[in-house]
């Protein structure tokens, strides 16, 4: 299997392979894995133990293990970055985008979607590092 070196970047690929497509199954559900260990309420947990602003342990052990298929990989042809992913929603249950963590700090996993051609919201991130422009083009990645 893959291997992302890039943890964000992977949660990109899982929004829309997970959340979007629906094709990576089963979806993970934070509320659920709490549930699980007894905890109702994901957000008030995130308060109470003062992880609002984090990923949760459970849902960086579950999406840092999770393994992609090369096939899978190969269908996807856009990325969406947007501080409202459902993705991002399951990581950290009370984080509300106005920090840099789910910000993509490497675009070395590129070479793990040979059939990307398009990422949407780039360029309302800034398209700082590392969405600069030259670097999607050169790939044949249209950014917008």
């Amino acid at each position: 299997m893959p291997a992302f070196r890039d943890f964000n970047f992977k949660l990109l690929v899982i929004e829309k392979l997970m959340y979007e497509d629906k094709t990576l199954t089963p979806a993970f559900s934070i509320a659920e894995c709490l549930k699980a260990k007894g905890i109702d309420d994901p957000q008030l947990y995130a308060y109470d133990n003062d992880l609002a602003y984090t990923v949760l342990d459970e849902a960086r052990a579950h999406f840092e293990t999770l393994e992609i298929s090369e096939e899978l990989l190969a269908t996807v042809d856009t990325l969406l970055i947007d501080g409202g992913l459902q993705v991002y929603c399951e990581c950290s249950p009370v984080w509300d985008g106005e920090d840099d963590l789910f910000d993509v700090n490497s675009l070395d996993d590129l070479d793990l979607l040979p059939n990307l051609r398009r990422i949407v919201g780039a360029e309302n991130c800034g398209l700082g590092v590392p969405f600069k422009k030259e670097i999607l083009a050169a790939r044949g990645i249209v950014s917008d």
